[in-house]
């Protein structure tokens, strides 16, 4: 999710894969702009239903 250019400054790596379930989906870059968490809209579902 992150990396570490020579200057030390942690940059953001935009790409449509899921930290939950690995899948790719557009949904990911809009939940992370949202939220601030890379997830999916099924995996977002999945953790206001069930939280745990």
């Amino acid at each position: 999710m992150t990396k570490k250019n020579a200057e030390n400054v942690t940059e953001l790596i935009l790409d449509d894969l899921c930290e939950e379930c690995q899948k790719s989906d557009e949904s990911v870059t809009h939940n992370l702009i949202l939220t601030g968490f890379k997830i999916c809209k099924s995996c977002r579902v999945s953790k206001t239903i069930f939280p745990i």
